[in-house]
C-alpha cells in the first residue's frame, strides 16, 4: 500500500485528472439532477393523482353510507304514520302490523314500538314478533326524539351480546295532539347492510384501508374489529391525519378533504345524516414503486455513459497536455542552479507557453532579490531581537516573523509560532472575530488600531495586553500587519481596583450614595415607564452602644452581618445602598407596593434576626423603614428622598423596629408592619 501512494497522490494532483474530474463531475451532476427532477416531478404528479382519486373514492363512500341512513330513516318513517295512537297500546294489532313489514324488518337488526313514557310494546327480530319489558325512557336517542319530535340517529353503542357498536334508528309516533310512541330500529354497524362491504376485512394486513368512524374520533368500522369504539387516534397511520382534522375544528365536509400523514395518502369526507366520518388511507411508497424502478434504471444508464464519455476526454487531454508535463519536469529545476536558465523550457503556444516564458523569467529575477532579502532580513532580526515590546509580522491571519519578547510574553517558542494561526493567543474564538472588525475598520478609516485585550498563554494562563496594529502597506492590507504586544496586567487590576472603589462601599461591598443618586435620577426620568418603584430608607436601632461599648471593630462586623443580611432578602434586581454610618436604603424597580412592603418587612425582620458574638458579648440591632412609593405626582429625587426619610422617622418615633409608609393616612398595624 505504502509503494503506491506517492503514485497515487501525484495522479490526484495532475490538472489533466483534476480537468477530468471536473468535466465528469458537472455531466455527472446534470445527469443526475436532470433524473432526479423528473422523477421527482412524475413523483408529484402520481401522488396528486392518487390523492384526487382517493377523495373522490372517500366521497363516494361518505355519500353511499349516507344513502343507506337515509333509506332507513325514511323505511322508518313511512310505517310510523301507519300506527295510530290506539295500535301503540294494543300488542296484537302491532304484531299483526310488524309482521307484516318484511321490508322494514330487513333493514334493520331488530324493530321495536314504545310508548311516549318509554315502555316498550312489540319487539321484533329474526326469531319473530313479541312483547318485551323493557324501560327506555332514560335513553339518550329516546329523550331527543320526544324533545326535537322528529327521527334520530343515536350514538354507537356498545351490544349488550356482541359488543360489536349498535346503533338506533328512530321515528315519532305522533299527531295533532303531540308524540304519543316511537317506531324504532336497531343496527349493528358491521352489519353487511350498513357498513361490512365498505371495509374489507383483508385491508388489516395488506396496505390500502378505509375505516369509519364517529364525530368524536371513536372507530365504527375497521378492517380489525377488534378496534371498534377504540379512539381512531391510536391507528397509528392515520395518527396526524386525525390530529391535523380535530386541529381545524373537525369539520363533517361531504365535499371531502385531504389531510397530512408522513408516508401515506389520506382523504377523508363526512357522512351527511349521523355526522360519521369516513377514512381512506394509501401508503405512498407502494404509489410510487414504478417511479422507483425507473429512477435506478436510468441512473445505471446514466453511469454507463458517463464511463464512456470519462475514458474518452481522458485520452484527448492526455494528447492536448503532453507541453505541460515538459514545463512541470523544467519548473522541479526552476532554482537549483542544475540548468541553464534559459534551457529546458516546452515550445508550446497558447496557456502553456505564456506560462513557460513567465516562470524563465521568475527565474533570473528570484536569483537577483534572494541576495538581497537576506540581508534585510538579518538586519530586521537584530530589531527584533532587541526590541523591549513583543513584535511580531503576521500574513493572512498567520505568523511570518516574531520577536524574542513576543515569544516571551506567550510562553511559546519562535518554531511554535512561526506559520501558526493567530487565533491561538486569544482567549476566545469571540474575541478574535471582534478584533478583526475592529482593526478592519481602524484600517479602513487610514488609523493604527490600539486596543486592551486578554492574551492566552501556552500553559492557559491569561494576561491584559496593550496590542497595537498598523499595516505594511496602507493601501494593500493583504501585504500584512505589524503587531506590537505589551504586558499591562498591573495597570489593569489598578484601575479596576479604583473604579470598583469609586462606586462601591468598601466596608460592606454595597453599592454607594454615588450610584444610589444616579439611578434614583434614571427612575425618575424614565416615568411612567419606571413605574412601580419603591424607596425603602433603613436607619438601625440600637447602633451607637455597640460602638461605644464594644468598639469599632464590632460596629464595622455588625454592619457587615447587617448588609448581609439585607442582600439576602432583596430580588436580584434590587438596588442595595450603604449610604454612611448605620443608613441603609433599597431602591425597588418594578416592584408593586405590597411586594416592597413585604420585601421591607422580611428586611426589618432579618436584621432583628441578627445575633453577633462578639467577645463573650451577643450583639443585637433592630431597624426603622420607611417605605415611599414613586408615583407620576412625585416632583423629584429630593422629594422623594424626603418622603422615605419622614416615613423612616416615623417608625423610629413610634418606637423603633417597624415599617412604615409615607404619606399614608388611615393606616392600621399589623404586627410591626403598617399596611393600608
Amino acid at each position: 500500500m505504502n509503494r503506491w501512494r506517492p503514485a497515487l497522490s501525484a495522479a490526484l494532483g495532475s490538472i489533466k485528472l483534476r480537468i477530468m474530474l471536473s468535466a465528469i463531475a458537472a455531466l455527472s451532476l446534470g445527469v443526475v439532477l436532470s433524473t432526479v427532477l423528473l422523477v421527482r416531478q412524475a413523483e408529484r404528479d402520481t401522488l396528486n393523482l392518487q390523492r384526487d382519486r382517493e377523495l373522490a373514492e372517500a366521497v363516494h363512500v361518505a355519500t353511499e353510507l349516507s344513502h343507506r341512513v337515509v333509506e332507513r330513516q325514511r323505511a322508518l318513517q313511512g310505517s310510523a304514520t301507519q300506527i295510530d295512537a290506539d295500535m301503540v297500546s294494543d300488542f296484537a294489532r302491532l304484531k299483526t302490523f310488524l309482521e307484516a313489514k318484511p321490508l322494514l324488518r330487513g333493514l334493520f337488526a331488530n324493530v321495536f314500538v314504545a310508548t311516549a313514557d318509554g315502555q316498550m310494546r312489540a319487539f321484533a327480530d329474526a326469531n319473530g314478533v313479541r312483547e318485551a319489558v323493557l324501560d327506555l325512557s332514560q335513553r339518550e336517542y329516546f329523550i331527543r326524539t320526544l324533545a326535537e319530535r322528529r327521527g334520530v340517529v343515536s350514538e354507537p353503542l356498545p351490544g349488550r351480546m356482541s359488543g360489536e357498536p349498535v346503533i338506533i334508528f328512530t321515528a315519532p309516533l305522533q299527531d295533532k295532539n303531540g308524540v304519543y310512541g316511537i317506531l324504532g330500529g336497531g343496527l349493528q354497524l358491521a352489519s353487511r347492510a350498513l357498513l361490512a362491504d365498505l371495509v374489507d376485512p383483508a385491508e388489516a394486513g395488506g396496505t390500502a384501508m378505509t375505516v369509519v368512524s364517529d364525530a368524536h374520533g371513536h372507530l365504527l368500522a375497521h378492517p380489525s374489529r377488534r378496534t371498534l369504539l377504540q379512539p381512531l387516534a391510536g391507528e397509528t397511520r392515520l395518527a396526524d391525519a386525525y390530529a391535523q382534522w380535530v386541529g381545524s375544528g373537525s369539520p363533517v365536509e361531504p365535499s371531502g378533504l385531504l389531510l397530512r400523514q408522513a408516508g401515506e395518502v389520506v382523504s377523508a369526507a363526512g357522512v351527511a345524516g349521523p355526522d360519521w366520518m369516513v377514512w381512506r388511507v394509501m401508503p405512498e411508497a407502494e404509489l410510487l414503486a414504478p417511479l422507483h424502478a425507473a429512477r435506478r434504471q436510468a441512473l445505471a444508464w446514466a453511469a454507463g455513459l458517463i464511463a464512456v464519455l470519462s475514458l474518452m476526454m481522458l485520452a484527448l487531454l492526455f494528447w492536448l497536455l503532453r507541453p505541460l508535463a515538459q514545463l512541470e519536469h523544467r519548473a522541479q529545476h526552476l532554482f537549483d542552479g542544475t540548468h541553464d536558465v534559459h534551457e529546458g523550457w516546452p515550445k508550446a503556444s497558447g496557456e502553456i507557453g505564456r506560462l513557460s516564458r513567465v516562470l524563465r523569467h521568475v527565474t533570473a529575477e528570484r536569483a537577483q532579490l534572494e541576495s538581497f532579502n537576506a540581508e534585510v532580513l538579518k538586519k530586521l532580526s537584530s530589531v527584533m531581537g532587541a526590541a523591549p515590546l513583543g513584535i511580531a509580522f503576521t500574513r493572512a491571519q498567520r505568523f511570518e516573523l516574531v520577536s524574542t519578547e513576543f515569544c516571551r510574553l506567550l510562553g511559546r517558542a519562535e518554531g511554535e509560532l512561526l506559520g501558526e494561526p493567530a487565533q491561538l493567543m486569544y482567549t476566545s474564538s469571540e474575541d478574535y472575530q471582534a478584533i478583526g472588525a475592529q482593526v478592519a475598520e481602524a484600517f479602513a478609516a487610514g488609523q493604527a488600531y490600539l486596543g486592551e485585550w486578554q492574551m492566552l498563554r501556552a500553559d492557559g494562563s491569561r494576561f491584559w495586553a496593550q496590542l497595537r496594529a498598523r499595516p505594511v502597506d496602507d493601501a494593500d492590507t493583504a501585504a500584512g500587519t505589524i503587531w506590537t504586544l505589551a504586558d499591562i496586567t498591573e495597570q489593569v487590576a489598578s484601575r479596576e481596583q479604583l473604579e470598583w472603589s469609586a462606586t462601591h462601599d468598601v466596608l460592606t461591598g454595597l453599592a454607594n450614595r454615588k450610584v444610589f443618586d444616579q439611578r434614583l435620577a434614571k427612575v425618575l426620568e424614565a416615568r411612567p415607564r419606571s413605574l412601580p418603584a419603591e424607596l425603602v430608607m433603613i436607619d438601625l436601632d440600637h447602633f451607637k452602644p455597640i460602638n461605644d461599648q464594644a468598639g469599632h471593630a464590632a460596629g464595622d462586623a455588625m454592619l457587615k452581618a447587617v448588609a448581609a443580611a439585607i442582600t439576602a432578602r432583596v430580588r436580584a434586581s434590587d438596588l442595595v445602598v450603604r449610604l454612611g454610618g448605620d443608613e441603609f436604603a433599597l431602591l425597588l424597580e418594578r416592584c408593586p407596593h405590597d411586594t416592597a412592603l413585604r420585601i421591607a418587612e422580611n428586611v426589618r425582620s432579618a436584621i432583628a434576626g441578627i445575633d453577633l458574638h462578639w467577645e463573650q458579648r451577643r450583639l443585637r440591632v433592630s431597624a426603622s423603614l420607611g417605605v415611599a412609593t414613586l408615583t407620576a405626582e412625585t416632583t423629584g429625587v429630593a422629594a422623594w428622598l424626603q418622603a422615605a426619610d419622614a416615613a423612616c422617622y416615623e417608625a423610629k418615633a413610634a418606637g423603633r423596629g417597624a415599617v412604615r409608609i409615607a404619606q399614608r393616612p388611615a393606616l392600621r398595624v399589623v404586627g410591626a408592619l403598617e399596611i393600608d
